[in-house]
């Protein structure tokens, strides 16, 4: 797109690269509004579109199709793209803060950076569980159990903490996935042992008791061990604790609940 040779008016500011600013971007390609510059801040360039996360785990998707390529997009949009990590705002000044880089002026500012699992909450979580978000990080630490699952000739149990929709996709998308690795190279996918804990009553909490039934069904079928009221309060090396003092084997425990906004979200004083 040219450079507009209207004079900027206002400052738009779109900190991170979610769906709600990918939509945002595309629009206002199509029909710019005269005298706005938008800025995009982001720390990765590529966006994962979480909705084709569990076909990518599968093995249905590649890496590129599931990811945006933000500068593009950016540069479609006529927008400036700012690859780095936000840190804080100065409110009072208008101006999103960002490490290493000069601070970046807004008349409108907009947050789209996804929710991430607080693993920081529960004792040893950060240590020893791969929290699912942000994506690309996860990404990293899937291939890597990827590989490590390749090299399988013993037991393994895989847990995932969380029974919301996130969490039953993934473990369903990491069972098919994994089990296939291990088909392929000849050796029993019955190596793997997947469980599936949730604090909550049941699974899918937030969906209605059709499709809660339903989902029981499936991860019986595929023989998905799943533990109800089972609020995990410390994760260790190869083990899971929770709060009514039960334990559960995990070589490998990947975390999909307690997710909220970024940390410097959370100080309404500047950060510098």
């Amino acid at each position: 797109m040219q450079p507009s040779e209207q004079p900027i008016l206002r400052d738009l500011v779109l900190v991170g690269g979610g769906h709600s600013h990918v939509v945002a971007l595309r629009m206002l390609a199509m029909q710019p509004e005269p005298g706005l510059r938008i800025t995009l801040i982001c720390t990765d360039i590529d966006t994962p579109y979480s909705g084709m996360l569990p076909g990518y785990i599968s093995g249905h998707y590649s890496f590129d199709d599931v990811h945006i390529d933000l500068g593009r997009l950016a540069s479609f949009a006529g927008a400036r793209f700012i690859q780095g990590e936000v840190t804080g705002l100065d409110r009072a000044n208008q101006r999103v803060l960002v490490r290493d880089r000069p601070s970046v002026p807004y008349d409108l500012l907009s947050i789209n950076t996804g929710s991430t699992p607080n693993v920081r909450q529960v004792q040893g979580a950060q240590v020893h569980a791969v929290p699912v978000k942000p994506i690309a990080q996860f990404n990293q630490r899937w291939l890597r159990l990827l590989e490590r699952v390749r090299e399988l000739h013993s037991r393994f149990t895989i847990a995932v903490v969380g029974g919301g929709a996130g969490g039953v996709e993934l473990v369903l998308s990491m069972q098919y996935r994994l089990r296939q690795e291990l088909q392929k190279l000849g050796r029993s996918p019955d190596l793997l042992h997947f469980v599936l804990l949730t604090a909550d009553d049941s699974i899918l909490p937030t969906h209605n008791p059709s499709v809660r039934a339903r989902f029981l069904r499936v991860l019986q079928a595929r023989h998905v061990s799943v533990h109800t009221r089972a609020k995990v309060t410390e994760v260790s090396p190869g083990c899971l604790h929770t709060q009514d003092d039960r334990t559960f084997d995990a070589d490998e425990t990947l975390w999909v609940t307690q997710a909220g906004g970024p940390l410097w979200l959370q100080s309404r004083a500047s950060s510098r």
